[in-house]
């Protein structure tokens, strides 16, 4: 899968591939019952309100397809893929195209090739805090959604070279495997189906779907390097582990151990509180990380080079 080894693993845990099977349907009902029911209502107040829910329940989503991304929600490697790409449909984005951006992103992370939030010699100091704030404000996910568009046609929207001018994107485009491009192809045109159906038919009004599909993907963007902003530059050791409520903690799959999940990546969610000092160990809030990261880009104190540069995902 091209996750590094984890440095010290613990016994191997059996899966909990009934209770994720389990989830995943009700989160799927939880989703398609948001979205109809929000499509049956006044947009005022309950579009909002909805929105909220639709928030929290796609970022659960988003992280059991997470345990498929790294074959962990179910023991065949069949249903592991299909359960996690049905979950992608509602990100809304391929599966493969998640799968390999994310196992890319545990061997480049901290890496220089993968530093969101530092700027090196020659780097363009004002495309460095746009990138940055791109991916706090949302952008990240938008791009992922509106490329979607192309995706059927186009599985690789740009060539490495082309991406040269921003390193976490070339990186990324050379590590994707054309083995895949099918895949991707297929997934894209299934999940445009989806929600272009789901619209055209009147089922979900496209300002419905644009708030609630929308509060998920700012959401969702805004927390995707809390946990990594300024942290040791290491691959398995620059992240954090994370305190929130305890009934989000569950929601979210415990992916607010984010330490310890880098440090173990073929460990399932519902081990991950019980590794080294336990849940007693030391984490910080979720809310104070999530504002530290506003702070945006600074310099780069050293170089680290990604050992995984150029070696497609399998």
């Amino acid at each position: 899968m091209n996750t590094p080894p984890d440095p010290t693993p613990p016994a191997a845990q059996p899966l909990p591939a009934r209770l994720n099977l389990l989830i995943a349907a009700a989160q799927l009902a939880a989703l398609v019952a948001l979205l109809l029911g929000a499509g049956r209502l006044p947009f005022w107040p309950w579009a909002p309100l909805f929105a909220v829910g639709y928030a929290l329940a796609m970022n659960s989503a988003y992280l059991l397809l997470h345990e498929a991304e790294h074959g962990l929600l179910h023991p065949n490697r069949h249903l592991n893929d299909a359960v996690g790409t049905v979950l992608a449909l509602f990100f809304p984005a391929p599966f493969h195209l998640l799968r390999q951006g994310h196992l890319g992103h545990h061997v480049r992370n901290r890496t220089d090739d993968e530093a969101f939030d530092h700027y090196f010699e020659g780097d363009s100091r004002l495309w460095k805090h746009w990138a940055f704030y791109n991916i706090l404000t949302g952008g990240f996910w938008l791009c992922i959604a509106v490329s979607n568009l192309v995706l059927p046609f186009r599985p690789r929207l740009w060539t490495a070279s082309l991406a040269s001018f921003d390193r976490p994107t070339e990186a990324l485009l050379e590590s994707l495997n054309p083995r895949y491009d099918r895949l991707i192809r297929i997934e894209a045109a299934a999940l445009l189906l989806l929600h272009c159906g789901l619209i055209a038919s009147g089922l979900v009004p496209w300002t419905v779907w644009i708030t609630l599909v929308g509060a998920f993907g700012v959401s969702w963007s805004s927390m995707q390097y809390m946990h990594h902003y300024h942290t040791e530059r290491d691959i398995h050791k620059g992240a954090r582990n994370l305190r929130t409520f305890r009934w989000l903690d569950t929601l979210w799959l415990n992916h607010n151990w984010h330490q310890r999940h880098h440090e173990h990546p073929h460990i399932p969610w519902t081990q991950l509180p019980r590794l080294g000092e336990g849940p007693a160990a030391p984490r910080e809030s979720m809310f104070q990380a999530w504002l530290r990261q506003w702070r945006g880009p600074t310099p780069a104190q050293r170089t680290v080079p990604n050992s995984h540069a150029g070696k497609p995902i399998r």
